[in-house]
């Protein structure tokens, strides 16, 4: 084999999404059975709307068909033998479904939105069936139960990469309507930061808005928490504080695993994974330096110099190789990641953060949580592992948070 070919089937498998790109394949049948090598100006309007009619139909069909075997997948967990499904030897990297997902409704619903089925030249993408997987998990959760905790990341999710959440966010006003619904909201970042200032900083409009809001009750307000460093540090709101946090001692909110987590196990971790991010530095010539916290260690760029994308996925690849073959990395939970232009190695991961929210407020199930973030790839993504401990929704961009809360708000009040 070339080195080309192991570069390239290498950062093929570790970008996609195995489940996305077998339903994808699923797809493609139906797309080139009505795909037709005219122009739709030649046609006329009735044939149109017939080879459409045609192809969302044939959509439809498969859709039902893959949640029937999600449905016979989930019930294969519950009998206690998770890998003798279907869907699990059609797509073994597929993991475990907290509630039904109604592929077929969402599909329909999507359609509406995106024209999946008129278009004629492009199939349906990868993006379609992202989407139509998150309106899925949207009616699953509200048919099968109710949502009483939504965790967010915070860059790209809540706010453009390396910015901040300002007043003028229109996510604001929907995270206000959960809190005053009585649901319960975390920020789930993988900003490491052990003061609460520095976490004021970057959600200044939220924690402002949350702070001045005169239709939220006290107890409301304090239904939102954040968890930095993935699973590290736990701030509450405080409305008697000027930077509306205040730190929550460890002993109130570790989960009982985690308070297996030995210090020097922790040290010998990150030195491990400090040592591989240097020598990745010094042999890829990376513009960065490398910074070690309380929970993590990580490269960023000096001199406002952007690092290029393959340089982070090489490191985070590397980093992540090292450390799980390491004695250390099979004792002690970890996360690499690719932050957009640097990578981080952080003891625990976002799996563990959203469980400490999910404690933090009684004890909620992971089917009645909602974790909504843009890193869900199988390596160098934060979020991945999030699909351990609660539902997800994987959105592209802030603007998509926002159409998701409003969708989650119609699912559960249809006459709005």
């Amino acid at each position: 084999m070339t080195t080309r070919y192991r570069v390239e089937y290498a950062l093929k498998t570790h970008r996609r999404d195995q489940l996305i790109e077998w339903i994808k394949g699923l797809l493609a049948v139906p797309f080139v059975l009505h795909s037709q090598p005219t122009a739709i100006s030649q046609e006329s309007s009735e044939r149109l709307n017939t080879v459409a009619a045609d192809t969302h139909l044939r959509y439809a069909e498969i859709m039902r068909d893959v949640e029937n075997l999600i449905l016979d997948h989930i019930e294969h967990h519950e009998r206690n033998a998770p890998g003798k499904s279907k869907l699990k030897l059609l797509v073994p990297s597929v993991g475990f479904f907290f509630t039904r997902l109604h592929l077929e409704d969402a599909f329909k619903y999507q359609d509406q939105r995106r024209f999946i089925s008129r278009r004629r030249f492009v199939a349906p993408s990868f993006n379609d069936i992202r989407l139509i997987l998150n309106s899925a998990q949207l009616q699953g959760l509200v048919r099968s139960s109710e949502v009483q905790l939504v965790t967010f990341d915070g860059d790209v999710t809540l706010y453009d990469d390396g910015a901040c959440l300002t007043a003028d966010n229109p996510v604001i006003p929907r995270i206000m309507r959960l809190l005053q619904q009585g649901r319960k909201v975390g920020i789930v970042t993988a900003a490491g930061y052990e003061e609460a200032p520095k976490y004021y900083d970057r959600l200044q409009g939220l924690l402002d808005a949350v702070h001045e809001s005169t239709s939220l009750t006290l107890a409301q307000k304090q239904g939102i928490i954040v968890m930095g460093g993935e699973s590290n540090f736990l701030f509450r709101f405080d409305p008697d504080s000027d930077v509306r946090l205040t730190y929550v001692p460890r002993d109130e909110w570790l989960l009982d695993e985690m308070r297996a987590w030995r210090d020097d196990d922790i040290k010998e971790l990150l030195d491990l994974a400090e040592s591989a991010l240097r020598a990745c530095a010094t042999n890829l010539s990376l513009p960065a330096a490398v910074l070690r916290k309380d929970r993590a260690v990580g490269v960023y760029p000096v001199n406002g110099v952007r690092i290029n994308r393959e340089q982070l996925e090489e490191t985070v690849l590397v980093v992540q190789n090292t450390v799980e073959r390491s004695a250390v990395g099979s004792r002690l939970p970890f996360c690499a990641f690719n932050g957009g232009n640097d990578v981080f190695v952080d003891i625990g991961d976002k799996s563990w953060g959203v469980r400490a929210c999910q404690r933090y407020f009684g004890g909620i199930d992971p089917s009645k949580t909602l974790h909504i973030g843009d890193q869900f790839l199988s390596a160098g993504a934060n979020d991945f592992k999030a699909r351990l401990a609660s539902t997800t929704a994987w959105i592209a961009n802030p603007a998509e948070t926002v159409d998701l809360l409003d969708e989650l708000e119609g699912a559960v009040n249809p006459s709005k």
